[in-house]
């Protein structure tokens, strides 16, 4: 029979991928955690994790120990709260994954609002250019653009927000300022790097038109809008990052518009766990709360 207590292990590295950090997270040693996995492993006469250069990887056994293992944390999380006559405040670490620029420019300060609201939670912002697999638990939960495809993945579509042209001052100044859609193949633009767009609906100038003059291309949405405020050309950015900047002027406002979806999406494993649920319902809320700020001038 293997040891029970050697699951906090594995779960914590599964997650992490590194020894140090799954260690930090423990407040253990790294040999101790070492050790643990180890003995896990050899009790169950399996592999659960391939050792890579750049961390540990799950086997086969290891992703269907990891599903089996995350049920036994979940009914050991809600035996205090089954038991309790209140339930309590929700607590512990949710991690969630989107791209940059909704996460930088406006997820993160959503979750401060979360955080003084819920001091017990800790959320873990992780930004990527591609879409995190919430199957293979990269994340617990996830914010993206397009409903992502997996098992046993409970996804909603939460809002929406809108994209629109933007020039600085001095590109205006320099070049002059579109007066109708006809003129803006004349203008010099600020775009994606084509061959690393990992999520076709981010590349969201193409909805407007494929540009024949660039001037800078960016696998960063955060460093397009600092060029565009610089005067490098215009770009097509969401109205939630392009209002924090003053420097920024909207063109076209009326014959332009682009719209993306904002979808969440959980494991159905978590989706009821009172920190998912506090963090999914805080999403609901802030998404509905924000409409007129995330598509309107």
């Amino acid at each position: 029979m293997f040891n029970w207590n050697d699951l906090i292990f594995f779960l914590e590295l599964a997650r992490q991928g590194r020894l140090m950090p799954a260690a930090r997270r423990l407040k253990v040693d790294h040999t101790t955690v070492s050790r643990r996995i180890s003995e896990l492993e050899k009790d169950l006469s399996l592999k659960l994790f391939d050792r890579k250069p750049d961390g540990f990887v799950l086997t086969e056994p290891g992703h269907r120990l990891f599903a089996v293992a995350e049920r036994i944390e979940q009914e050991a999380v809600g035996v205090e709260e089954t038991l309790q006559a209140a339930p309590s405040a929700p607590r512990g670490h949710v991690r969630v994954a989107s791209m940059e620029g909704i996460g930088a420019f406006y997820l993160a300060e959503r979750f401060a609002e979360l955080a003084e609201r819920e001091p017990g939670l800790v959320v873990e912002l992780v930004t990527e250019r591609h879409l995190i697999n919430l199957t293979k638990r990269e994340a617990d939960i996830s914010i993206s653009f397009v409903p992502p495809q997996g098992q046993r993945l409970a996804v909603r579509r939460l809002g929406a927000f809108r994209l629109a042209l933007y020039a600085a001052p001095d590109y205006v100044r320099r070049f002059g300022m579109p007066r109708t859609r006809a003129e803006l193949p004349s203008h010099t633009f600020v775009d994606y790097v084509e061959d690393l767009v990992a999520i076709q609906p981010v590349h969201w100038l193409l909805d407007v038109l494929e540009p024949l003059k660039v001037s800078f291309r960016s696998t960063s949405m955060h460093a397009q809008q600092n060029a565009v405020a610089r005067g490098a050309g215009i770009g097509l950015l969401p109205l939630f990052s392009a209002k924090s900047n003053p420097r920024l002027i909207p063109i076209l406002t009326d014959e332009v518009v682009v719209m993306r979806d904002i979808y969440v999406s959980v494991h159905e494993d978590l989706e009821f766990m009172g920190r998912f649920r506090a963090v999914l319902q805080h999403l609901a809320e802030v998404v509905q709360r924000d409409g007129a700020y995330l598509t309107e001038f």
